[in-house]
């Protein structure tokens, strides 16, 4: 049985055309057709475990900002939509490491929560969380990369956490020599973390100010360029967990980027 689902009930208001109106020809199918997609996984209640094969990841609304919570079960995080990461950088599967990812949004902030599962965990020395610690990506840390630009896909955010609550952002031009450069950028982003060790996971949330990553107020039905990393363990068994496998030994291959999406409701 075929089901129709009007865009409204993810919450897009007008002709669905104006979505990705930003993107042309293939590029605004294509868009458009995973807006499609996901309304259908709305409706049959089960957008968190499909979203990841999808290359679709649903941020859920919600009406008031928290403080920084890093309890996969509290309130606000129960009802947030989720996908995995679960695979190497070059698409194997690594079932041991199963990241789970979550996200709200706000009139304001974007959220995130990762629940990391580690064996051991590869932290630096004397942490400093005060200010933003340079080469973070070199100790275990969980990163979302972000994109508003569809035309130049080579322009996105990078937002990194680790166990120990050290953080860095970074404004990433690819087309420069040294793409790191762009650490010295801020946001104005939270972070928040905290390590059970009891059960071998760290829990890492962001609270992401949207006038950081785009010029459109947020609303529902407005998308993103996105993928998800972790690094885990000292460098002798290094392991990278990722959301959508960049297929090669670097985590910035902006054409594997998947799609995030906020809508309404879970």
């Amino acid at each position: 049985m075929r089901v129709e689902v009007p865009l409204s009930i993810c919450g897009f208001s007008g002709d669905s055309a104006d979505l990705g109106a930003r993107n042309h020809g293939s590029a605004k199918k294509s868009l458009l057709k995973m807006v499609l997609v996901s309304c259908l996984l709305l409706m049959d209640g089960t957008a968190g475990a499909r979203a990841a094969e999808d290359s679709i990841f649903m941020s859920a609304f919600a009406a008031n900002d928290i403080a920084l919570d890093t309890n996969p079960q509290s309130s606000f995080w129960k009802v947030a939509p989720s996908v995995y990461a679960d695979v190497d950088d070059h698409g194997k599967r690594i079932s041991e490491y199963r990241t789970r990812i979550s996200s709200r949004w706000t009139n304001k902030y974007l959220y995130l929560l990762f629940e990391c599962p580690y064996k051991d965990l590869y932290l630096k020395p004397a942490p400093n969380v005060t200010a933003e610690t340079y080469g973070l990506w070199d100790w275990d840390v969980a990163e979302l990369f972000i994109g508003s630009d569809f035309h130049n896909i080579r322009r996105y955010k990078e937002f990194e956490v680790s166990p120990q609550r050290e953080w860095i952002d970074l404004d990433v031009n690819l087309d420069l020599p040294d793409h790191t450069v762009g650490w010295s950028w801020n946001s104005g982003f939270q972070v928040d973390a905290r390590i059970d060790a009891g059960a071998n996971i760290w829990y890492g949330a962001m609270r992401i100010p949207f006038a950081a990553l785009d010029r459109r107020h947020p609303v529902a039905g407005n998308s993103f360029r996105v993928n998800l990393f972790r690094s885990q363990g000292p460098p002798q068994h290094r392991q990278s967990i990722t959301w959508r496998p960049p297929m090669a030994d670097t985590f910035h291959i902006p054409e594997r980027f998947g799609l995030l999406m906020l809508v309404k409701a879970k």
